[in-house]
């Protein structure tokens, strides 16, 4: 057999016998932060070596094997222990729904990208959508909550706020039950075409969703915070160049005091129901951490279930 030698290398384990895939590979190689080049060159280097040694048949575990042997050779032990990991959760037999709230502002849209394609998850959504879904069904007379902001929904409540009570938690607890029926039902579309997703939303908030409620699909819920004031109001700053002024600064400046008081108020609802709180500082490794709870769920789940078979497609292992 020559290095040369372009024979098919084929997963054996599988279904027809589906043939090993370079590329698909490199994209779970990434799905571990590895950079896109380095990622194809081990890749690469794998292929090569099974076909100079003849190995044209290779199983699912053998090419894990292999291929954590050589990220840890090649790269480093923490991208090897990071993609076993991360194969912990493609062996899930059932969807997996990511729920990331948090307030405004505090990255949640950027993190639920970052790990739907660390995941390999192709459906992203977000309670704003499904908010606006809601506006175009619902009149402004019929449910005024939806047609405000998260941090002014206050100004939509059609009843007197309790004596001393917050009007600003009491309006966002309205919209929020309201939402919470929407992504309800987005969940529920999901489990039935067996898709997973991640959603992220200000909306979020625990307690208002019973994942426990949901046995045909793994439902993993957190809530992102940033406890620096001024770091939390850069971000808007940077939402306002982004969006070429289209998210203004100073509209959440001049509420910055209600969205923090929001995020203290959706922090309190995820001790209070045990739900993790991750602290956001810098992007890399808010969305390790985050990835590092998924994972210890995954793991934490199959075994309470007792799976031991691959529910989804390990074809690029």
């Amino acid at each position: 057999m020559t290095s040369g030698s372009k024979e098919t290398i084929t997963i054996s384990d599988k279904a027809h016998g589906l043939p090993f895939s370079k590329g698909l590979l490199a994209v779970s190689f990434m799905s571990t932060g590895l950079p896109p080049s380095k990622a194809y060159e081990i890749a690469a280097a794998i292929q090569t070596d099974l076909r100079e040694r003849g190995q044209l048949n290779v199983s699912t575990s053998e090419l894990r094997d292999i291929a954590a042997e050589y990220l840890g050779r090649m790269s480093s032990p923490d991208f090897a222990s990071r993609y076993l990991k991360m194969r912990d959760v493609a062996k899930l037999d059932r969807p997996l729904i990511v729920l990331i709230g948090g307030t405004t502002g505090v990255g949640k849209s950027t993190i639920a990208t970052e790990i739907a394609h660390r995941l390999g998850i192709t459906r992203i959504s977000s309670t704003d959508s499904i908010r606006e879904v809601m506006r175009g069904i619902f009149s402004r007379d019929l449910m005024p909550a939806i047609y405000e902001s998260a941090f002014t929904a206050w100004r939509g409540l059609r009843i007197p706020v309790p004596e001393g009570a917050n009007p600003v938690i009491v309006g966002f607890r309205e919209q929020t039950a309201v939402v919470t029926a929407g992504v309800k039902s987005l969940i529920d579309r999901a489990v039935l075409e067996g898709l997973s997703m991640v959603i992220e939303g200000v909306h979020l908030v625990p307690g208002y969703l019973d994942a426990s409620e949901i046995e045909d699909a793994l439902v993993i819920q957190l809530v992102i915070t940033v406890d620096d004031e001024q770091s939390h109001l850069s971000h808007f700053y940077i939402r306002e160049v982004q969006t070429e002024g289209s998210r203004p600064l100073e509209r959440y400046r001049s509420n910055f005091n209600e969205i923090r008081m929001l995020g203290r108020y959706i922090e309190d609802m995820a001790r209070e129901h045990d739900i993790p709180v991750i602290y956001s500082h810098q992007l890399d490794r808010t969305v390790a951490d985050v990835l590092e709870h998924i994972v210890a769920a995954a793991v934490q789940d199959r075994d309470d279930t007792g799976q031991d078979s691959p529910g989804r497609s390990e074809e690029g292992t």
